[in-house]
């Protein structure tokens, strides 16, 4: 593995071992160790999008395994690909640093960049995948069910890049997962089928949230209006009406399900404010758990 740009070009092997290693690198830290594998080696961190999550995730994680975090916002450098070309960038940046993080709204920027550096890219989110978000999704998952296998997800909510990275990581790992989402809002039918491709009935989509969320294990829900999309709020706001995750739908999956945001949350729209905090909610040890996997995948990128 050079490179972590998406779940469907990872073997299920090697998602298992980054698991694995993200369970050791927890228990580690949360002893009071560390390991400064990428002690006197650099990071890259190209954000074309705000974060709080990810970019404090990869600094944190770099340093604590010993390394040098360089955060760098579009303005610093004229834009990405746009002052000069993404292929130049990758070959500098390639001779000045050990590892590249990019998050992008254009998934064939990561992609340009991943080709052409010498060094590991990982995908920090693009507009068609956030690798990193569904990876730790799945450690919390098996944290709190103990087993991936068999385990039903339900996603509610827009099928965007973040439904489509828990497509592929639900069929590589072995969980089942149904999508209700609104009439045009659905998650793209080539994705459904590669998915099914690798593990056959994996995943299936309705507009009926209630019919997505029956018997699930997991209640996963995401924001309805992403970075790059405002204008549409309105409109939006309105055509999601009835998909919010609420006591209501909860109750239709039997009320134990547990509860899953990628966050930021907006509170009053996906999701309300007492499925947050109520006890079934997992969402914070999910956040927490972008630190944990992103310390192991660039363990496994960069050592």
């Amino acid at each position: 593995m050079k490179d972590f740009i998406c779940i469907k070009s990872c073997s299920a092997n090697e998602l298992r071992e980054l698991l694995e290693l993200s369970v050791e690198l927890k228990k580690l830290y949360k002893g009071g160790s560390r390991d400064l594998c990428l002690s006197g080696k650099t990071l890259v961190m190209l954000f074309e999008k705000p974060s709080l999550r990810t970019r404090m995730s990869f600094h944190i994680a770099m340093t604590d395994l010993g390394g040098s975090p360089i955060y760098v916002k579009p303005e610093d450098i004229g834009g990405i690909g746009k002052r000069e070309p993404v292929k130049d960038m990758a070959r500098v940046l390639s001779r000045y640093a050990d590892g590249i993080v990019a998050r992008t709204f254009e998934h064939e920027t990561v992609i340009e960049l991943a080709e052409i550096a010498t060094v590991p890219v990982i995908n920090a989110l693009t507009d068609w995948s956030h690798p990193c978000q569904a990876m730790a999704d799945a450690l919390t998952i098996q944290e709190h069910l103990g087993s991936l296998e068999g385990i039903k997800l339900a996603y509610i909510g827009d099928g965007n890049n973040v439904a489509r990275s828990l497509a592929f990581t639900s069929a590589k790992l072995g969980m089942k997962m149904a999508i209700g989402t609104p009439a045009g809002y659905e998650l793209d039918e080539a994705t459904i089928k590669a998915a099914n491709e690798i593990s056959a009935g994996c995943v299936v989509q309705t507009n009926d949230p209630k019919e997505a969320v029956a018997g699930a294990d997991i209640i996963y829900t995401d924001t309805w209006v992403s970075m790059g999309q405002e204008n549409e709020k309105k409109k939006r706001i309105a055509d999601f009406a009835g998909y919010q995750v609420n006591a209501e739908l909860v109750k239709a999956a039997g009320g134990e399900a547990k509860i899953m945001h990628c966050l930021p949350a907006y509170r009053g729209y996906e999701i309300t404010d007492e499925v947050v905090e109520s006890a079934n909610s997992i969402i914070f040890d999910e956040s927490e758990n972008r630190l944990h996997f992103q310390r192991a995948l660039l363990k496994k990128l960069m050592s």
